[in-house]
């Protein structure tokens, strides 16, 4: 067994794919509409889903908007260098909600980026 993916409930497919895409510097997989039932699905990853787990990015139609509670967490990435990762992020739109530095209670640098929807993206240096 392996995880294929992770779906997230976003508001705005395009400006969410974008944002994986342009500014995580992800490859959008594949992406199909499904008419009768009022959404599309978007799958975004570094690798082809035969290599590796994927984020898949789901669009209800009627919906622009989500409350993502407090259960959830964030989706990590692993960088060869955390600052030059949000500097990257940065110069690309994106939004550094916690700058690079190293962990409370530890020594492993992070990150925290947010995507358009508030959900949060960890960037973790690898050693």
């Amino acid at each position: 067994m392996r995880i294929l993916h992770t779906m997230l409930r976003v508001g705005n497919l395009d400006r969410s794919v974008a944002f994986y895409t342009e500014v995580l510097g992800m490859k959008e997989l594949r992406r199909k509409d499904y008419p009768e039932g009022r959404f599309t699905n978007a799958f975004v990853g570094y690798q082809p889903e035969s290599e590796g787990a994927v984020l898949e990015l789901t669009w209800n139609w009627d919906q622009t908007r989500y409350d993502l509670g407090d259960g959830y967490g964030h989706v990590a990435l692993a960088v060869d260098d955390v600052y030059a990762a949000c500097e990257r992020i940065r110069d690309r739109g994106g939004r550094i909600s916690r700058e690079p530095g190293p962990m409370k209670h530890g020594s492993t640098i992070l990150a925290f980026a947010e995507d358009p929807d508030g959900y949060k993206i960890e960037l973790l240096e690898r050693d």
